[in-house]
């Protein structure tokens, strides 16, 4: 489990291209420290496990499910990205409950600066509008975010300049995919429910 506080912005080193996946090396000094094979890192909020790993950069195998589910495949050599270790039991929850599993892809559509902080629009999946509400919870490419408007198929989110400066979202512009998942208690809620009403 993770909980969308980025610990670094890490970078892509090299892509190998497979049959039906394929494997990133990955630079980050924090989250490569006493990491171990088999261990989980998020990279822009999708939980890959480690291969391997020497001095400060790792390699992570991605299935062609993860690929087609987020927007790891647009990554290449030099692409920046979010890295989070998961959380310790007992660690304080700086951000909510995220799994690292991606729940579909929305876009930058927009970006309003201001003097101490910037607005962001974001597009979003019909399916997951309704999981989205006002200051609800979200992570987008790893960074658990505060949703400050929902529409129909879009979402804002304020960024500090703390976020804007240690994440990738200080540097994506319009057009630019982000990697969603949307609140995990949401979707629980939404099954039990659904199960409740259909033994009436």
């Amino acid at each position: 489990m993770f909980t969308g506080i980025v610990e670094e912005l890490g970078e892509i080193t090299a892509v190998e291209t497979l049959d039906d996946a394929c494997r990133f090396r990955l630079r980050g000094p924090a989250v490569t420290e006493g990491a171990r094979h088999g261990d989980s890192i998020a990279v822009n909020g999708v939980c890959l496990t480690v291969v391997d790993h020497e001095g400060d950069e790792f390699t992570a195998d991605v299935m062609a499910e993860t690929l087609n589910r987020s927007s790891l495949g647009v990554l290449a050599v030099g692409s920046r990205v979010n890295l989070e270790r998961p959380t310790a039991v007992g660690a304080r929850l700086g951000g909510h409950i995220v799994q690292g599993h991606v729940d579909g892809t929305g876009e930058i559509l927009e970006r309003k600066p201001s003097e101490h902080w910037e607005l962001v629009k974001i597009s979003l999946p019909a399916d997951l509008a309704r999981y989205v509400v006002e200051k609800g919870s979200i992570t987008v490419d790893g960074i658990s975010l505060t949703v400050v408007d929902a529409g129909p198929d879009f979402f804002t989110v304020s960024l500090i300049p703390t976020t804007l400066a240690l994440t990738t979202l200080g540097i994506k512009q319009p057009g630019d995919p982000v990697n969603l998942e949307v609140d995990v208690i949401a979707k629980y809620v939404e099954r039990l429910l659904g199960a409740q009403g259909s033994t009436k």
